[in-house]
């Protein structure tokens, strides 16, 4: 039986509700699970939330809710972004389910009988932010970088897996994989890190410095400490413990923004080698989004809001323009400006121009049926080249889950099929009964090549690829495991729907 790819988003802290970080990393794994459920794949799509901790606590005790109460309701704001999304998530976790707490107690007291786990006192740096100690190596310039926060000194005793032990195991395992930290200079980061001595990483809270955490099942005590908790929900929804696990691990792809990148790329590998429980195949950690080259945060108030996009300009144009814009290894800046560029050129202008003339030429040229082509120009002989190129590139990017480029190859059809239309122009040809054959072949290679952007695009913009699939009357072309090899997906005869306008431009204020 084949294994199901297995893709995965960060679970989400519900300290506040959602913003534009928590759907880029959301739509990017749900672009690919899409992607990989076209191509007839057995798919596992999780995602879901951080419901511990004391930045939890905290949020909770602001409002003046129990955490619980706190946790469902927040609950709600990313249940509902994900619908506004069109996010298809095949489970939503929430560390608080009692299957979670299951698993964290398991795997805590397998590892305590094994000796992985001990007790000791500890003075260091701690993060409160991150909920987690830092050390003095990860100071730059001799300060700690802004991303951890306030930073305190405290001195408590708590429990400590011993990652140390794992160093050299780790160093190995990613010199010896290559592609298992993506982008590069992720992978460089890590192993930069690693040069240094691996100290043992705390795992618990004293139940009275914080009470929001799943107890430790050898001392009740203490709490776990929330990226422990948090990683194992992974193997949660993969049915750690029940036989569909073996079907789902190792994940295939972990989708992460880069400021988690250590925990999932240090912490999370040496909990599983103490496990001895498979690595994930690859962990991918894309770049921010940033603000006026700034970080979003809500202490700034430079935070983006997806709901509000979404209610002008459709979930669509949202997700187009995160794939498209969003980069793996740099940071990017997210302008209302750029938005709107994105939205009239290449959405309303050229998709949409060159879906809607296609169609239109069609119906009033050839009463809505695909003609028979006749010989091929050179422009018809170019035209085939680009989809056969620029489709096999879209593949290939996607693969390697680099949507802006996947998007940008896409694109080069889009431009050629549209730049076909001018120097073909079907309307004078229709006005010259003699050009009637050379009119049947270009409303064929045109009506293929628009055909040919329907899957291609379904993963990123599903509403506008059915709707394309409406117009062209070729709802088949979206079956699952489908293949779209041939250049020529609608035979001569075939009878399209009625176009309409996909993305209606936005007129720009001054």
């Amino acid at each position: 039986m084949a294994k199901t790819f297995y893709i995965t988003t960060p679970i989400y802290y519900v300290n506040d509700r959602p913003h534009i970080g928590h759907a880029s990393t959301t739509v990017w794994a749900d672009v690919q699970a899409r992607y990989r459920r076209l191509k007839g794949e057995k798919t596992f799509f999780l995602t879901g939330l951080d419901e511990h901790g004391m930045k939890v606590q905290q949020a909770a005790e602001k409002r003046g809710v129990p955490p619980q109460r706190h946790c469902d309701e927040m609950s709600i704001y990313f249940k509902e972004l994900w619908k506004e999304l069109n996010i298809a998530c095949d489970d939503f976790i929430r560390t608080t389910e009692p299957r979670h707490k299951a698993v964290v107690q398991k795997v805590l007291s397998a590892l305590h009988a094994k000796g992985a786990v001990y007790k000791k006192s500890y003075q260091g740096w701690y993060s409160k932010s991150m909920e987690q100690f830092v050390t003095e190596k990860e100071k730059v310039d001799g300060r700690f970088p802004a991303h951890f926060g306030e930073v305190i000194e405290l001195m408590e005793e708590n429990y400590f897996f011993r990652m140390s032990e794992h160093q050299a195991w780790l160093v190995d395992m990613i010199r010896q994989n290559p592609e298992w930290i993506q982008p590069e200079n992720r992978r460089n980061e890590i192993l930069g890190m690693l040069q240094k001595p691996l100290e043992d990483l705390c795992i618990s809270r004293p139940a009275n410095r914080l009470s929001w955490g799943i107890p430790l099942p050898f001392d009740p005590d203490y709490v776990t400490y929330v990226w422990f908790d948090a990683l194992l929900n992974y193997i949660t929804g993969a049915g750690y413990g029940e036989e569909r696990f073996s079907g789902n691990w190792p994940a295939d792809l972990h989708l992460i923004a880069k400021d988690i990148l250590t925990p999932h790329a240090v912490y999370w590998p040496t909990m599983l080698h103490a496990m001895d429980v498979p690595m994930p195949r690859k962990i991918l950690a894309h770049g921010w989004w940033l603000m006026d080259r700034e970080k979003m945060s809500k202490s700034l108030g430079n935070v983006v809001r997806p709901s509000d996009y979404i209610a002008k300009y459709g979930a669509d144009a949202l997700r187009y323009f995160i794939c498209r814009e969003l980069q793996p290894a740099t940071d990017t800046d997210f302008t209302g400006e750029r938005f709107l560029q994105r939205f009239n050129a290449d959405l309303a202008n050229d998709l949409g121009n060159l879906v809607n003339r296609s169609l239109s030429m069609l119906q009033r040229f050839r009463d809505g049926k695909v003609p028979a082509p006749s010989v091929p120009a050179a422009c018809d002989d170019d035209l085939t080249a680009t989809i056969r190129e620029t489709t096999e590139a879209f593949r290939r990017e996607m693969e390697g889950v680099s949507y802006g480029r996947a998007l940008e190859s896409l694109w080069r059809l889009v431009t050629r099929a549209n730049r076909y239309v001018d120097e073909n122009a079907p309307w004078k040809l229709a006005k010259d009964s003699a050009q009637a054959g050379r009119l049947d072949t270009v409303m064929y290679w045109l009506i293929q090549a628009g055909a040919q952007l329907i899957r291609p695009l379904y993963p990123v913009m599903p509403e506008t690829g059915r709707k394309i699939a409406e117009q062209f009357n070729a709802a088949q072309l979206l079956e699952d495991g489908r293949a779209s090899e041939t250049l020529e997906l609608l035979p001569p005869g075939h009878a399209i729907g009625k176009p309409s306008p996909l993305f209606p431009r936005v007129e720009l204020k001054k």
